[in-house]
């Protein structure tokens, strides 16, 4: 009886795989991680990365992103997001493709699409701010732009020879006064700080005039808001989520760094904010799971691979501690990309992502979140920045953390640090 039992059952789970769609077959056959090159990973990051913002650029470029941007929320009202939801797009896009753009330019096909791609955001760049284009961007109403113009001096930060010394002055002058005429309205008492905090840091950095009150209130209230072990609160409570990495482990970074040349910070305090990014980094390589996911929880998880900007930005700056190889990071965020990028489940029929996690889910965004705002998703392409010599992206593929530990081979211990 039991050996019938044992055949019906084996016949039973032979016939669901047999019949199971070739494409679901074959998506599951790539989770189970085939190796690649690491110039094999370069192609598939560039392909991702130009899937992703190619339709805001391009759009941008041509005066037609507002004619034709969806602008999808969850509740199906658009009310006030027309007037935000596009600079969320490009400020976000643009910070996550500034270290791709700043790479020199060689004949590579890579290298053709990557000038093709710089030309188009300078172009959009000067539309951006251009009162007579139909795609001046609003930087005047409502606080969001508060937020997503700190992602377009983060571009500009990460790309200065790319995305702002190129663009004539008269452009170059309405950023500036699109930056300053933000200081006629406040945000959040949290992360919130850093996006004020960092916009000031750029008009100071290009010798406009700044406010060294909100850059020093960033500064400080970020600090006193560490908890420990690599991880800040947001605010005065922490929360169990993904905004370490989304905002304030990198922009903490980016403040320190650009406010030290200044005087306005010191070495030691910009030397501990990047020793805590990278303690907050390996937990970003801790959570892959063997199989290229990540856990779906905390607020905003519809930005998606932005989870991990923390590690994509160690890995650029060549700050990855000794027991993670850069080759592990390069393998881990490639699995990362290949479940989230490689089919079409988060795009729309005409290639804009869509509300959700891993499809269209639009129940789990927030009431904040539309589509401009999902272009966060490109902050962890950044080691895209890093040249195609570079060893994150020669070195033979390694595996990362969980995989190493769930196929019982050596891994790092972990710990607790006191910085």
């Amino acid at each position: 009886m039991n050996k019938r039992i044992f055949i019906l059952l084996g016949l039973m789970a032979w016939i669901m795989m047999a019949t199971q769609p070739v494409n679901a077959r074959e998506k599951r056959g790539k989770n189970r991680m085939e190796q690649t090159t690491g110039a094999q990973d370069r192609e598939q990051w560039v392909h991702w990365l130009w899937k992703i913002a190619y339709p805001v650029v391009h759009n941008l470029a041509e005066g037609t992103l507002h004619q034709n941007m969806p602008v999808e929320t969850p509740t199906g009202s658009t009310d006030g997001y027309r007037d935000m939801t596009h600079l969320e797009a490009v400020g976000r896009t643009l910070a996550g493709v500034a270290p791709w753009l700043e790479l020199p330019d060689d004949d590579t096909a890579e290298g053709k699409l990557r000038k093709q791609m710089r030309d188009e955001a300078l172009k959009g760049l000067k539309n951006a701010v251009d009162p007579d284009s139909p795609d001046r961007l609003n930087f005047t109403k409502h606080a969001q732009p508060i937020v997503d113009a700190a992602y377009l001096a983060h571009a500009f930060l990460r790309a200065p020879k790319a995305l702002w010394e190129p663009l004539d002055e008269v452009t170059k002058a309405r950023y500036i006064e699109a930056f300053k005429v933000l200081r006629n309205r406040t945000g959040a008492y949290n992360n919130w700080l850093l996006f004020t905090g960092l916009t000031e840091a750029f008009l100071m950095q290009q010798g406009a005039q700044y406010d060294p009150f909100r850059i020093r209130m960033a500064k400080n209230k970020i600090q006193e808001w560490y908890v420990g072990d690599g991880w800040y609160s947001d605010g005065s409570k922490f929360s169990m989520d993904y905004y370490n990495s989304y905002v304030i482990n990198p922009m903490m970074v980016a403040l320190l760094e650009t406010i030290l040349p200044k005087k306005q910070a010191s070495q030691a305090e910009y030397n501990q904010a990047l020793r805590r990014m990278v303690r907050h980094a390996e937990y970003c390589e801790r959570i892959i799971s063997p199989e290229g996911t990540y856990p779906a929880f905390g607020r905003s998880v519809t930005y998606r691979s932005a989870a991990f900007q923390s590690l994509a930005d160690v890995a650029l700056r060549g700050k990855l501690p000794d027991h993670i190889k850069p080759a592990q990071v390069r393998c881990a965020l490639t699995a990362v990309h290949r479940n989230l990028y490689d089919g079409d489940q988060n795009f729309d029929k005409d290639g804009w992502l869509v509300l959700g996690f891993n499809g269209h889910q639009p129940e789990v965004a927030d009431s904040y979140t539309s589509t401009g705002s999902l272009y966060m998703a490109t902050l962890s392409f950044l080691p895209l920045g890093l040249p195609a010599d570079h060893p994150f992206w020669t070195d033979e593929p390694a595996d990362w953390t969980t995989k190493k530990a769930w196929a019982g081979e050596h891994f790092h211990k972990d710990y607790k640090v006191e910085y």
